[in-house]
């Protein structure tokens, strides 16, 4: 089913989500109205969805990679990137992925915002199997965003941490707007 998402301003999106105890029929059903949800996203059409952003309160997201929709439950954090191994073994710097990175709960405002290009991530998938997973580059900074959503983290508190500005994308022109 395809639910209304939260607006930027919304109190519900700045709590911390709890931890789903079981995968069952309602969490496979919240999982469902997500895929719905994301599908329907056009102007803007979005790449991931938060549990939040629909109004629940539990730790789940789905995002799409390519053409497939990927389901993430109780993520946990294994590691978290800014630098690779080079042949030598010595670590060399990385620098961090900028995009101008959006929300759904805040349609046609982005901003250019600094994330890890490599996440590593801990979850359960819809069998409720425990996986462990790599993500690089964009869905690295797609996982990021979903996690943050999930602590009750927007992207604007993120570019307000950089010092980023923030953009409204409106009629095909960018305007910075305040923070």
């Amino acid at each position: 089913m395809i639910r209304p998402i939260l607006k930027a301003n919304d109190k519900k999106l700045r709590l911390i989500s709890k931890p789903v105890p079981k995968v069952d029929k309602k969490v496979l059903s919240l999982i469902e109205d997500l895929r719905d949800t994301l599908a329907m996203q056009e102007d803007p059409e979005g790449v991931g969805l938060a549990a939040p952003q629909i109004g629940k309160n539990v730790q789940v997201f789905v995002m799409k990679i390519g053409n497939s929709v990927k389901s993430v439950i109780n993520p946990v954090v294994i590691d978290l990137k800014n630098k690779k191994e080079s042949n030598s073994g010595k670590k060399k710097a990385r620098k961090k992925s900028k995009i101008m990175e959006g929300c759904l709960s805040l349609p046609h405002f982005y901003g250019p915002l600094k994330r890890n290009p490599k996440i590593t991530i801990k979850y359960l998938d819809e069998q409720g199997k425990e996986i462990t997973e790599v993500f690089t580059d964009f869905p690295a900074q797609i996982v990021q965003h979903e996690i943050d959503h999930l602590n009750g983290v927007f992207f604007t508190d993120r570019l307000l941490e950089q010092r980023a500005p923030l953009y409204e994308y409106h009629n095909g022109e960018w305007e910075q707007v305040e923070l």
